[in-house]
């Protein structure tokens, strides 16, 4: 089969397509005729080689869309054809999701959306549970106030919709060209990127990564949300600071497509690539003011 893979570190043009052996599911796991796999900027990050793995055969890609193909031995409640999403967690494996086919465990699965299609699903499992995981460890009440930094990005965007869901008053960070978008996502309070963030509020959910100068906008005794490990600020002023690990997790995963077919979660799309324009795609992740995921269709 064909992979997008690297074997050595450096930009886009480092991304090649090889041919490799079909991965085949052990126990307790699927294999996914792949459809579309989302682009994220941790797969730029792998072949930049910010993780390491120098001297390895690196495969590329977290999310997945596709229909089961193959079923290991203990599965359960799957069969082949159903349509799947999945998140393949790792930052070094031989072998992700920018694959024709791509073999998860079982319980990082979900039923695929049925109201979005195939490729508009591929940008929901690691942007959304990103984005759910740090809306639940905010542990704010309803009604309190939260800022969201990178409101317009992909994470941020599913973050404005699940708090103001969960009931919180959200004001987003964005250039001042997004604040039509993350309004209607249903942020009420709009700061443009640049300017000193709102405060105080309750918490901050940090999706740019702004780091001291978010914590600076929470209240005393607040609670500030990283998304990137080892990156928060010190905590300060009794502030709670927090960050936050994705993990596979099939069953939080299909909470997050009921959500996008009652249509209280909406996906967005930036462009779409062919498997064999990865290096392309690459190239396109890192321009300025993409807005939604990039997807390689299969």
């Amino acid at each position: 089969m064909l992979a997008a893979v690297v074997t050595g570190f450096g930009g886009p043009e480092r991304v090649e397509l090889a041919e490799v052996p079909a991965p085949r599911p052990a126990a307790g796991q699927l294999r996914i005729k792949v459809t579309a796999a989302g682009l994220n900027p941790v797969d730029g990050a792998v072949v930049a080689g910010v993780f390491g793995g120098a001297g390895q055969r690196l495969g590329l890609g977290w999310d997945v869309s596709g229909e089961i193909d193959e079923i290991g031995a203990g599965v359960t409640g799957r069969r082949i054809g159903d349509r799947v999403v999945g998140l393949h967690y790792g930052q070094l494996k031989p072998l992700g999701t920018h694959a024709q086919y791509a073999v998860l465990d079982a319980t990082a699965v979900a039923s695929a959306p049925a109201t979005v299609d195939a490729v508009t699903a591929a940008g929901l499992p690691l942007a959304g549970l990103t984005a759910a995981r740090a809306v639940d460890l905010l542990g704010l009440a309803p009604g309190s106030s939260v800022l969201i930094t990178g409101a317009a990005g992909v994470v941020g965007g599913l973050a404005v919709q699940l708090a103001v869901r969960a009931g919180l008053v959200v004001t987003a960070l964005a250039g001042a060209e997004d604040e039509e978008l993350v309004r209607s996502l249903g942020a009420t309070g709009f700061v443009p990127r640049g300017a000193v963030p709102a405060g105080p509020v309750d918490g901050v959910l940090d999706a740019a990564v702004l780091g001291g100068a978010a914590l600076g906008a929470v209240r005393d005794g607040g609670v500030y949300v990283g998304l990137i490990p080892n990156h928060a600020p010190a905590a300060e002023r009794g502030v709670r600071v927090v960050e936050q690990e994705v993990a596979a997790d099939g069953a939080h995963l299909a909470r997050l497509v009921a959500l996008v077919d009652e249509g209280a979660l909406t996906l967005r799309v930036a462009d779409t690539f062919p498997l064999g324009e990865a290096a392309k795609a690459h190239a396109h992740l890192a321009t300025p003011g993409v807005r939604g995921r990039i997807i390689l269709t299969v």
